[in-house]
């Protein structure tokens, strides 16, 4: 292991300050890209998409409950899968029970959609400790449409970091692709904004950009020993550095709570 130099506390401060001018300027940066995606157009989401509900079935407009901004997490969990995508679980693990009620205050509703039966989720759900409302896509275009379940076989250039085809986004409506056996799941967070009954589409962002969801990255992050994955730098600042692991060790058996069944490794993409 190579831990941080040992200074004195002058020193220590003449750094911190050093790296607050650079922490000062991704804030202002970031800002400024924020102001940038708030910028983007908007298509108009033509499909009346169902969902399958602890409450019954929903639209993608009941979604909103009446708010302006709907945020929808897109949950990796294949119809074939006995349990959900570790990564996808550790996001939802780390949902405070207020997290609805502060975006409600903001106009902003959440929902977590994946693509397995209801009858699967809500198996998970109980074991996972979870009151939240999941909702299945289950045999409609949703997860295609959106670009979070994509046919890696048939068409490997259908998800390119950006998502869906920008032209089949929301149109095609059909039944959901049979060749199950070829379909992948991809993480992503969407956004969309109501119009009165109108719902758009304004943004999504795939796999690493949902992080922020996990709080514990951001405290990681801010930490002297990173995240203690293998591709941190400075190489060598633990001593067993693992893999991108999205889920905090707790997958498998003997984890916290965690169903005895993986979900294909190949087919669960969380850590680009």
């Amino acid at each position: 292991m190579t831990l941080p130099e040992v200074v004195s506390r002058a020193e220590w401060l003449a750094a911190r300050k050093g790296l607050l001018a650079h922490e000062k300027a991704l804030t202002r940066a970031t800002d400024a890209l924020n102001a940038q995606r708030r910028q983007l157009p908007m298509v108009r989401v033509d499909v009346e998409y169902r969902f399958d509900g602890r409450r019954g079935p929903v639209t993608l407009l009941d979604l909103f409950a009446g708010r302006s901004q709907l945020a929808v997490y897109h949950f990796m969990f294949d119809p074939s899968w006995d349990a959900g995508c570790p990564g996808c679980t550790a996001v939802v693990d780390a949902m405070a029970p207020a997290l609805g009620r502060h975006l409600g205050s903001r106009d902003t509703s959440l929902a977590i959609v994946s693509l397995a039966p209801l009858v699967k989720l809500d198996a998970y759900r109980v074991v996972r400790g979870w009151e939240l409302d999941w909702l299945s896509s289950y045999g409609t275009s949703f997860n295609v449409d959106f670009g979070v379940t994509i046919d890696a076989e048939a068409a490997p250039g259908t998800f390119d970091g950006v998502g869906a085809d920008s032209e089949h986004v929301g149109r095609s409506g059909g039944a959901m692709n049979e060749r199950v056996t070829r379909l992948k799941e991809i993480s992503a967070l969407s956004f969309f904004l109501r119009d009165g009954d109108d719902v758009f589409h304004t943004y999504t962002t795939y796999q690493r950009g949902t992080e922020g969801l996990i709080s514990a990255y951001h405290l990681l992050d801010l930490s002297p020993l990173g995240r203690q994955e293998q591709w941190e730098l400075p190489a060598g600042r633990v001593a067993s550095p693992g893999p991108a692991d999205p889920s905090f060790g707790g997958w498998g058996p003997g984890g916290p709570g965690a169903p005895s069944v993986e979900p294909p490794a190949a087919q669960c993409t969380c850590d680009d």
